[in-house]
């Protein structure tokens, strides 16, 4: 804008490249503001992920409703171990106060009490790093990863689910309501969870797989019979 402004006024031939490297030389550019950030992103470290409930994943993905002409939120949760998704979240908008009730629902139906906590790894999406969700992930005790921009691969589970539903659900349906766009996901992650079988897990849904794991107390022997 000052370049423009400089051009139009002074008729100078100069772009804002120029401007900026003048500006800078005569010591008159504003100072940065540095961005404080309450809880530091925790990057997230290699691991054998070996039993359940021991790293989750957590994206958020767009849906269309064609008939309201709106889009929606879809939240989910899923264990990097068992593919199973643990809790999620469908509505018309997505705050940290939706990850944190989404989370809680989540450490509520899989974690006994005494049992060791899940790491939960996400994007940097500003549910995630709020203030409000990082402050709740410290006083519930959960280890928060947080990783670098543009590297999806390092959450590929749930990137891989969303991707599914994506293929399976979004791209094949047209919703008239909000209404309807629910009960479309309510009733596909039931069959995702229960009946629909994964390469990865010997062909096994993960309700399936979580089961057949059960009847080994050795865990060596389960890693023999994969």
């Amino acid at each position: 804008m000052l370049a423009e402004c400089l051009r139009k006024d002074h008729r100078l031939i100069l772009n804002n490249k120029k401007a900026y490297r003048l500006c800078r030389e005569l010591g008159i550019l504003q100072k940065y503001r540095e961005r404080r950030t309450k809880h530091p992103r925790r990057l997230p470290r290699n691991r054998l992920v070996t039993g359940p409930n021991q790293l989750w994943q957590m994206d958020i993905k767009y849906g269309y409703v064609a008939g309201r002409d709106r889009f929606f939120f879809l939240l989910s949760i899923i264990d990097v171990f068992d593919r199973a998704i643990v809790s999620y979240y469908r509505g018309s908008e997505c705050k940290a106060t939706h990850a944190i009730q989404v989370l809680g629902k989540a450490l509520e139906s899989r974690i006994q009490p005494g049992e060791s906590l899940p790491t939960i790894r996400t994007d940097n999406g500003p549910q995630f790093i709020s203030a409000l969700f990082g402050d709740t992930c410290e006083n519930w005790g959960i280890s928060h990863e947080r990783i670098p921009p543009k590297t999806p691969n390092m959450n590929a589970y749930i990137e891989s689910f969303h991707s599914i539903v994506e293929k399976n659900l979004f791209s094949k349906m047209e919703y008239k309501t909000m209404e309807a766009a629910y009960e479309s996901i309510d009733n596909y992650i039931d069959f995702y969870n229960n009946r629909r079988m994964h390469g990865s897990l010997k062909r096994m849904s993960p309700l399936q797989f979580s089961s057949w794991i059960m009847q080994f107390e050795d865990r060596s022997q389960f890693y023999r019979s994969l």
